[in-house]
Order: C-alpha cells, then sequence, then structure tokens
C-alpha cells in the first residue's frame, strides 16, 4: 500500500496493530513516547516520526492512546499532528474515549479541511495480534470508505455505525456487556466454587448452553489458571465505565449495573490490581467470598 500511514500509540494493541499493516506492505511512520516500542516497529520496517512530522507526511493517520485527553494533546496541543496536517488527510482514533470528545476532534479537523472518524475496535490483545479486530466506526462515509482498506489488514469486520462519536457510543455499549458479563461470570463461578463445586467441570457444563459465550470462553481457563496478564487492563475498563457513568448520566439514561460495577472496578484500584487484565474482576468477589475460583479445586 503506497499511501503514507502514521501510527500512534506503540501499547499492547497498537504495537501488534502497527505490525500487521507492516507486514502488508503499508508504509508506516510511527511514534510513541516509549523509545522501545518505536525502536520495534523501526527494526520491522517502520520509519520512526514524531506528531509534527507525521501530520506532515501522511495521508493517512491512526491512533490508539489511554484516553481522550492524550488523544487531543496529541492532535491539537503544541507540536502536535493538526499543526502540520495534510488538506484531505483522514485521521483515525482508535481509542477508547467519550463521543464529546470524539465529536470534538472531527469538528477541529473538518474546520481544517481534513477528515476525522472515531472507529474504537473489540477483540483485545488477541484480536489485534492475528488482525482479527472489529471496528465500530462513527463519521463521514466518504472517510471511513478512504480507511477501510487499513481496517481490513488490522481487523475481521468493520461497520460504519453513524455519524461522528458513534463508534465511540457502540464502544461504551461494548464495554458495558463486557465488564459486566465478566462480573457476573466471576460471582456466579465465585458461588459455584463456594458451594463446593469443581468451575471448569461446572464450565464445561454449562458453556454449551445459554450461558455460553464468547466472554465466557476468553476469560473462565485464564482465570481458572490465575492468568490476568493483561489482554485488556483493568485501568482502561475503569476508564471507560467512568466514561459510560459520566456519558450515561449526562444524557440522562439509567445505569445501575454499570454504576455498581465502576464501584467493583474502584475497589480494585484501591487494592492495585489496575495492571491486571479485565478477568482479574474476580478477585473483588473472591475476597467477599474467601475462596479462589482455580483449577478443579475448590478452596
Amino acid at each position: 500500500m503506497c499511501i503514507k500511514t502514521g501510527f500512534i500509540g506503540l501499547g499492547i494493541m497498537g504495537k501488534p496493530m502497527a505490525l500487521n499493516l507492516l507486514s502488508a506492505g503499508v508504509d508506516l511512520m510511527v511514534y510513541d513516547k516509549d523509545p522501545a516500542a518505536v525502536e520495534a516497529l523501526t527494526a520491522a520496517g517502520a520509519v520512526a516520526g514524531d506528531r509534527r512530522s507525521i501530520g506532515a507526511a501522511c495521508e493517512r493517520i491512526f491512533l490508539i492512546l489511554p484516553n481522550g485527553d492524550i488523544v487531543k494533546d496529541v492532535l491539537f496541543g503544541e507540536g502536535g499532528v493538526a499543526e502540520t496536517l495534510l488538506p484531505g488527510a483522514v485521521v483515525c482514533d482508535m481509542s477508547s474515549v467519550t463521543p464529546v470528545e470524539s465529536r470534538y476532534c472531527y469538528e477541529n479537523l473538518k474546520a481544517q479541511g481534513a477528515g476525522f472518524v472515531d472507529a474504537p475496535v473489540s477483540g483485545g490483545e488477541p484480536g489485534a495480534i492475528h488482525g482479527t479486530l472489529a471496528f465500530m466506526a462513527g463519521g463521514d462515509a466518504a472517510d471511513y470508505e478512504a480507511l477501510r482498506p487499513w481496517f481490513e489488514i488490522m481487523g475481521a469486520s468493520s461497520v460504519l455505525v453513524g455519524d461522528s462519536g458513534a463508534g465511540s457510543i457502540t464502544k461504551l455499549a461494548n464495554q458495558i456487556i463486557v465488564n459486566n458479563t465478566i462480573a457476573i461470570v466471576s460471582e456466579a463461578f465465585v458461588f459455584a466454587v463456594k458451594a463446593g463445586a469443581p468451575p471448569l467441570k461446572v464450565y464445561d457444563a454449562i458453556r454449551s448452553g445459554l450461558a455460553g459465550s464468547a466472554v465466557l470462553d476468553a476469560k473462565l481457563p485464564l482465570i481458572a489458571e490465575r492468568n490476568f496478564v493483561p489482554g485488556g487492563k483493568i485501568s482502561i475498563n475503569h476508564k471507560d465505565i467512568k466514561n459510560v457513568v459520566n456519558t450515561a448520566h449526562a444524557i440522562d439514561a439509567p445505569i445501575p449495573y454499570s454504576s455498581q460495577l465502576f464501584e467493583i472496578l474502584q475497589t480494585l484500584k484501591i487494592h492495585g490490581h489496575m495492571d491486571e487484565d479485565h478477568g482479574g474482576i474476580v478477585q473483588y468477589f473472591e475476597a467477599l467470598a474467601n475462596v479462589t475460583v482455580r483449577g478443579e479445586e475448590c478452596e
């Protein structure tokens, strides 16, 4: 692919996504505040740049960053991408942010003659590595179509949900479902262990029925192994659910389950679990019941 492409944010998700673009022959310029992350990409064939040089050189620019404040700073802060952005360029923010933040970026880049699409992803680190992510996009149809070839390299599906901000709204809905499901799976298996049933046998018994889900299959085996190496950090999901709560309050949408979930995540934050995978939510329920969901053992 001969169009010069910028990629900003080389963390758990961004690094494998950028590597997939390189493997597909994309002419890639990368930036991250971590020099080691940049070195890993330049060793694979990327060119290192800063924010201004990416804006000046690239017609398509992808960002995947921890939060909306960082996205706005990277784009519009001193030395940001917007200072040198090419007319007709299209910026794609794949970060999990609020719809208000996405619309802010859209409106300000549109005023400069550039496009902006909010396209957060689902699929976690495995999806990023294997190029099977799901993109949920918001923005103008022409800008979405301009980005589609890149989506097809990094993911298995992409959907233009609606206007600017619609992708971010969809990601927040996705996070409500995923994180509440992890919490209820955690509660169920803590209950089973407390009652004396081996968790992996319970899992085998229910996984093909109505209680089965992609979340159950992805998380319960790792919980049983006590493997909380992050694919999706609790810290990121804590931020996303906080965005859910704030957005829901702004639009008068009651979210009783997600409000309680935020307090669960807040408790895990206080107890030092923020850098663990969100499967670690189980530890909140384990502490309440004084049991551990581990293999075939009931403690």
